[in-house]
């Protein structure tokens, strides 16, 4: 999802373009019984699946949200880039799309406080790096770090692995089968890709840190202006992570497989 963090200046730029009309506030989405969820397809966070519908961790983020409301959700997906602006114009009433909270977005909408966080991950092959204990262990012209050409994973490899060998792919796809195939030793990518490597692979594959090399958390986005929105969804984030609601969901999505026989997608770049 560093797609989406690291977008944040052109969607900054594309929001401040777009005439602000007038959005629906907390009470005025309870009065017409729907929510309308902007999110952006990328697995596991938004996917269409075989019949057209779109599933995922966004969505039955979403459905729980709207139904606690008493509320419906409608669920519109957008690009990354018409999200804030389909927010300012009153086309949707919320997004909940992985959206990483930065200071730029901040000028622009509201955020609640985080209930999801990415980042970017290391994938190791396992055989190769068996005698690795440490990062730094990495850091070192035997071993070659693979990553995706046009990805902040790049300049990441660059500043924490500056003596391993770097070798750039196309994309997500590549990488990762030259990580299986044992072409490079490691491979830094947005999560989860890191982590599904490794479920789909568990005698070649390791996330070795357990937690992201460089981390984002995303919260909520709606409307400046409607504090009581905002305080909601605060309420709301505090309840369904101290019920386990949120913690098992996040589970399901993105440390599990279980998911892929519902879509045949999975995250790309």
């Amino acid at each position: 999802m560093y797609r989406l963090v690291f977008g944040a200046l052109a969607v900054v730029v594309a929001a401040s373009a777009t005439p602000v009309a007038d959005a629906r506030d907390l009470q005025q989405v309870l009065n017409t019984g729907t929510l309308r969820v902007g999110v952006t397809l990328y697995a596991p966070w938004a996917a269409r699946a075989a019949n057209g519908e779109i599933i995922g961790f966004e969505v039955d983020v979403a459905k729980q949200l709207a139904a606690d409301m008493g509320v419906k959700a409608e669920i519109l997906p957008y690009d990354v880039e018409r999200l804030i602006p389909a927010l300012e114009s009153g086309e949707i009433d919320l997004i909940a799309a992985g959206l990483a909270i930065t200071p730029e977005r901040a000028l622009h909408v509201n955020f609640s406080q985080p209930y999801a966080e990415s980042g970017i991950a290391l994938a190791t092959q396992s055989q190769r790096t068996a005698s690795v204990a440490k990062l730094a262990d990495l850091d070192t012209d035997k071993y070659t770090v693979a990553a995706v050409e046009g990805s902040v994973a790049v300049d990441l490899a660059k500043r924490v692995l500056p003596h391993a060998k770097l070798r750039v792919f196309k994309n997500v796809a590549a990488a990762s089968a030259a990580l299986v195939a044992g072409e490079v030793d490691a491979y830094l990518e947005d999560e989860p890709v890191p982590t599904f490597l490794a479920l789909e692979n568990p005698t070649k594959i390791d996330v070795p840190l357990g937690r992201p090399l460089l981390a984002s958390r995303a919260g909520f986005a709606v409307n400046k202006g409607d504090a009581d929105f905002l305080a909601f969804l605060n309420a709301w984030i505090t309840s369904r992570d101290a019920d386990t609601w949120l913690p098992t969901t996040t589970s399901y999505w993105f440390k599990s497989l279980g998911w892929r026989g519902r879509t045949d997608s999975v995250p790309h770049r």
